[in-house]
């Protein structure tokens, strides 16, 4: 669940990065003469949505339209009382209600006169969505585009930095709690901290992957944290052991990644995180050890040079 009010740093993210963002959208209509791109967004498929409008939807379905050479518009079914909010942390100006989502997006295509649309990541948008739109008379062709630019790999690494501050400052705290009551903790401190949402994981260093509902934890475990800052993810696991267990595992880590082999999530990807190949990806090993269960995991970045930490 997102924290309470989002709002818009410009400071730290300018309004100048989505501009160059959606030029390179534009150019790309331009090239495939295609008068706009329609990009399919919820809240747990926000990424794409968020990287070129900086749209972060509570809970709701909406239509990003990218028409060429113009402002992006947003369908979507949200109350128009939030509609100034939107305005000022977004790069939207014209919002417009949305109940149902296709007939929505081809009354703007009527208005336009556009008989074909470009549709970011065509293979992956939602059944409900796609299968009207294709029995229309707008055509569509799908447009596989998808970049990484300095200010998404900055604002990762301010999310991951926190990932690692608020654990490292943390985990100590775990012992002899709960699985509920250490992540009651570790919430509060990751939501003010600036997270907007997070999922977190508990494993223990014993045989059983986790610890049932409500006993306290092993004097060994790990956590998993999957964290939203300002919309961008980032996945961290730490591990709570002796100094000689946490540092077998940060140099298996740190081996893995330099072999390039292991268990990724692509951060990068439509969803805040999935497997397969990506520029941003979180890497997890486990403990060599047949009788433990520890892990020790990090958000990284894999570019023509290899992979490091992001």
């Amino acid at each position: 669940m997102k924290r309470g009010l989002i709002t818009w740093d410009q400071v730290e993210l300018a309004p100048s990065v989505f501009e160059k963002r959606l030029a390179v959208v534009h150019g790309a209509l331009e090239d495939r003469q295609l008068p706009a791109l329609m990009i399919y967004s919820d809240v747990l498929r926000s990424n794409q949505a968020r990287f070129f409008t900086n749209f972060m939807p509570y809970w709701n379905r909406s239509l990003v339209v990218i028409p060429r050479g113009d402002r992006p518009i947003l369908l979507c079914a949200l109350s128009p009382r939030v509609y100034p909010w939107i305005r000022s942390v977004t790069m939207f100006e014209d919002i417009r209600p949305a109940g149902k989502l296709v007939p929505a997006l081809l009354q703007v295509c009527a208005e336009r006169g556009w008989t074909k649309l470009g549709v970011l990541d065509r293979p992956r948008v939602p059944h409900e969505v796609y299968a009207p739109l294709k029995k229309s008379s707008v055509a569509t062709e799908d447009v596989p585009l998808s970049f990484v630019d300095d200010a998404e790999l900055d604002m990762r690494r301010r999310a991951a930095r926190l990932a690692r501050d608020v654990l490292s400052r943390e985990l100590r705290n775990g012992s002899g709690l709960t699985d509920y009551q250490f992540s009651g903790l570790l919430e509060r401190a990751f939501r003010r901290a600036g997270a907007e949402d997070l999922r977190l994981l508990f494993s223990t260093g014993e045989s059983a992957p986790a610890p049932a509902r409500g006993e306290k934890l092993a004097e060994e475990f790990s956590v998993a944290v999957a964290l939203e800052y300002r919309g961008h993810w980032v996945k961290v696991t730490r591990a709570w052991t002796s100094e000689a267990a946490r540092k077998a595992l940060e140099d298996r880590f740190i081996a893995t990644l330099r072999a390039g082999i292991g268990h990724t999530e692509n951060l990068a990807g439509p969803y805040p995180s999935e497997m397969g190949p990506g520029p941003i990806f979180a890497l997890q090993v486990e403990s060599a050890t047949d009788d433990a269960r520890l892990f020790y995991g990090d958000t990284c970045l894999r570019d023509e040079l290899g992979a490091a930490l992001l």
